[in-house]
């Protein structure tokens, strides 16, 4: 599997199982293999002392909500970026898609991050 993150025209975070998809040896588009987006905010904390450890709160939910297909193919010029998501994200995007596979419950998930 190769989880990476992607950043799209439209600004959003896409994490998926990525491949290439190459004609005469040029990548016109990319598979999307379980996309989710990613969406993540900064919750509000009342504390006493300033730290510089970050909390961010990160949900994942399925990609286009409404459709039954897991692999999406995207053209490359919808593409910003693909990066290596952080260890963290990745974990919880795993979880829930192995925990998609043993089940069929498509509820969102959410968990704090703690850098």
């Amino acid at each position: 599997m190769s989880i990476k993150l992607a950043l799209l025209k439209s600004g959003e975070n896409v994490i998926a199982d990525i491949k290439e998809l190459v004609s005469e040896e040029k990548v016109c588009g990319y598979l999307f293999n379980n996309p989710h987006l990613v969406d993540y905010r900064i919750p509000v904390v009342l504390k006493e002392e300033n730290k510089s450890s970050r909390d961010l709160e990160v949900g994942l939910s399925p990609w286009i909500l409404f459709s039954e297909e897991t692999n999406v193919p995207v053209k490359s010029d919808w593409i910003v970026t693909i990066v290596e998501p952080v260890e963290a994200v990745k974990k919880i995007y795993e979880e829930k898609v192995n925990e998609q596979s043993s089940q069929t419950d498509s509820s969102d998930e959410q968990r704090n991050l703690i850098e």
